[in-house]
């Protein structure tokens, strides 16, 4: 029984066992195909995955808005179709969209939310007081939500949410379309929550706000758990440091390459279009100074030369397969060239 399950693992805030769901007319690989999955109270796990990897499904059977085909699931220690009410006094639900109304101001929306959630009305109040402090939404509590910034309406989304203080807190694609800044203001409150205790479980389009905001990574493909770990043992699956070598001619990039592997801890990866190598290396120090000095021998000038670690969107793009499937022309294997702020479809 998953509630005995739930017991054993005393620390856990939501499990899930063999998790199965399946669409009548959705393409193959959409859904979920035994998924399981454990989350420690007060932290943060964050799901990611391609476009129909089974996220969003994922999410809506754990709060209960969905039923799996097979297997069992526990949230806060209830069984979420056995005991679907309990669950659902237990959770909050952020979705991908702004759901306060944009006629009322932002208090009268925490209000009517509090008043919804059968709080008495001067409990309603000085709830809603007490949110729009802590998500820095005084200053304009009386003003129509329908002026607010994004980053404002989705502040005050997560504050509707917690009128009602849940244990356990779904939040999907809370920065979609947000600006960088605005995006910053939603991570801190998100770890606002989980300071005072709350558990949260995030999925998001955005590679670098799992990096910032989870203890816990999940990384799903087609419905499959196919990773999972903390952000830098992610990282680490990938092995060691990365040399990055940005080239000023094309010319000079298989001479690049061919140098490269005296160093390389691993396989060298060329993309030719972008005037890019990438290096796995073992000794950091020993092979960045050994590469520059080969490359100068050489006549070789490069752009740049960075050492770094993974990114999580490489060991994304690995563990998926797109590093391979995304290979573009040139000489040898291509690989994405990443950026500070990954993104990927769900």
């Amino acid at each position: 029984m998953i509630r005995e399950r739930a017991t054993a693992r005393a620390g856990a805030a939501i499990v899930a066992d063999g998790l199965r769901k399946t669409y009548a007319k959705a393409p193959p690989g959409t859904g979920l195909d035994g998924f399981d999955l454990e989350v420690a109270t007060g932290t943060v796990c964050g799901l990611l995955g391609p476009n129909g990897a089974g996220k969003t499904t994922a999410v809506r059977i754990l709060s209960t808005l969905l039923r799996p085909d097979a297997g069992r699931a526990s949230v806060a220690g209830f069984d979420v179709r056995a005991d679907a009410g309990r669950v659902r006094e237990r959770i909050g639900l952020v979705g991908q969209y702004a759901a306060v109304d944009e006629i009322l101001g932002g208090r009268q929306n925490l209000v009517m939310f509090g008043r919804l959630n059968h709080l008495p009305a001067a409990r309603a109040r000085s709830r809603a007081d007490e949110l729009l402090e802590r998500f820095s939404l005084a200053d304009a509590a009386d003003r129509p939500v329908g002026g607010y910034s994004g980053g404002m309406r989705r502040r005050l989304d997560l504050a509707a949410s917690l009128i009602v203080t849940p244990p356990v807190l779904f939040v999907d694609e809370p920065t979609t379309g947000l600006d960088p800044a605005a995006r910053r203001q939603v991570w801190a409150a998100v770890r606002d929550l989980v300071d005072s205790g709350t558990t949260v479980l995030l999925t998001t389009q955005y590679l670098e706000e799992a990096d910032r905001l989870a203890d816990r990574i999940v990384m799903l493909t087609a419905g499959r758990v196919v990773a999972e770990g903390t952000p830098e043992e992610l990282k680490s699956a990938l092995g060691g440091d990365r040399i990055d070598v940005v080239l000023a001619d094309a010319r000079d990039a298989e001479a690049t390459r061919v140098i490269a592997e005296r160093v390389a801890s691993g396989e060298v990866l060329l993309d030719a279009a972008s005037c890019r190598v990438g290096v796995p290396v073992s000794e950091r120090t020993r092979a960045l100074v050994a590469l520059v000095t080969a490359l100068g021998d050489a006549g070789i000038e490069p752009v740049d030369v960075t050492l770094r670690r993974p990114t999580l969107d490489e060991v994304f793009l690995h563990l998926t397969g797109e590093d391979r499937r995304t290979a573009g022309a040139g000489t040898g294997a291509a690989v994405p060239v990443p950026v500070a702020e990954g993104r990927v479809s769900r």
